[in-house]
């Protein structure tokens, strides 16, 4: 979905461009986003009709600000509202969601919009991607979490029995409205497993980041200024490397630091919300990834310890011991792991690093190098 005509955003709207030849789209970041959605949408993409898919929590703060807008442009729109919490990406949901798209007589040009968190956002992009043989989509993504990483780069998709994010495609949006303002609606602990997705960018290649985060995060979590810079810092790093690999076939694997430990962890906890969240199981993950590979004499422990340290001082879990219930034992997180995407052949792969700012991809990881490292994981109290 190409825009047809250039937007005219205030002047305190940051943009930050996704460069894909004829599917590239705009990052907009800032203030009252979401009141100004139907005069945004109306003028680059004139003419579409608009399904908004949210959930019960945040279509009840948001949805009826985003329609009076759309209602005000003149665009038809309705609204699909999901069950808010992982569970929600299933297939039974998916069919849901499709289902009533094509009931309010959708066409192939009209746009899925997506407004809530990364679950919502991978719902509704799935079936954007699948309805009609694909139809536009817009990502107005709620929280921290989606705001710098899951609404950007086009990864859709839901959950299988056999593990997280194994049935999906890669479907681009046309544009992605972060309101900044949706970020205060959020719970703390909701924003900071957000930012564990934001201390990431600077653990995989941006030292300066990390060390600027160290000293600012205070004022990230209180907004402004500090909060928008990290926004779109995180979002020009994941939008450079969308670029250079789309669909994730070299070093766009470089964003799933810690995701591999953290999904597995997801996993154990059946996506559980009450006892994990993404976000704090990134955390936890990113952690095991530098202790893995300071065991393995490839990062100093010293930065090991530096970047928990941090995630700790925010109020994130860097150790599976403050899961509540457990996680049970290495067979079952070794299972767990086994069913990662990023598996080639029965081969484990694993981001790892070499420091704070130097994370590499790591093929062909030793299975019984891991099983001996989450052996000594569990003992950690």
């Amino acid at each position: 979905m190409t825009p047809t005509a250039a937007a005219r955003e205030p002047d305190a709207v940051t943009h930050v461009p996704v460069a894909l030849a004829e599917r590239s789209y705009d990052i907009l970041i800032g203030s009252g986003l979401i009141a100004r959605a139907g005069e945004t949408i109306a003028t680059r993409f004139p003419g579409r009709a608009v399904a908004i898919v949210t959930d019960e929590t945040v279509g009840a703060l948001h949805a009826p600000t985003l329609e009076a807008g759309l209602a005000a442009a003149g665009i038809r729109h309705h609204r699909i509202v999901v069950p808010a919490g992982e569970a929600t990406k299933r297939f039974a949901m998916l069919e849901e969601v499709v289902d009533q798209i094509l009931g309010h007589r959708l066409e192939r040009g009209d746009i899925v919009l997506a407004l809530g968190g990364g679950v919502v956002g991978d719902l509704a992009g799935f079936a954007a991607a699948i309805v009609r043989r694909g139809m536009g989509f817009v990502q107005m993504p709620t929280s921290l979490l989606a705001q710098v990483d899951s609404s950007v780069g086009g990864k859709t998709g839901i959950n299988s029995r056999h593990g997280k994010n194994l049935i999906g495609a890669f479907y681009q949006p046309g544009l992605v409205l972060a309101d900044t303002d949706a970020l205060d609606t959020l719970s703390t602990r909701e924003f900071r497993a957000g930012y564990a997705e934001v201390a990431k960018y600077g653990l995989i290649d941006d030292p300066g980041f990390f060390s600027w985060l160290e000293a600012n995060w205070r004022g990230v979590f209180q907004g402004g200024r500090d909060r928008v810079h990290a926004i779109a810092t995180s979002c020009r790093a994941k939008a450079a490397v969308v670029a250079r690999d789309e669909t994730e076939t070299g070093d766009r694997a470089l964003l799933n630091l810690g995701h591999t430990f953290g999904h597995a962890l997801e996993a154990i906890t059946r996506y559980d919300g009450a006892r994990l969240v993404h976000g704090e199981g990134v955390a936890i993950g990113m952690c095991q990834a530098f202790r893995f590979s300071a065991k393995l004499g490839l990062c100093p422990p010293d930065d090991a310890d530096r970047m928990a340290a941090h995630l700790k001082a925010v109020g994130l879990p860097t150790e599976a011991a403050a899961i509540p219930g457990g996680v049970g034992d290495v067979d079952a997180l070794m299972a767990a792991i086994a069913q990662d995407k990023k598996v080639a052949r029965g081969k484990l792969t694993f981001i790892l690093a070499r420091g704070i700012g130097r994370s590499f991809i790591a093929k062909d990881v030793d299975a019984a190098a891991v099983r001996e490292f989450l052996g000594e994981e569990l003992a950690r109290r």
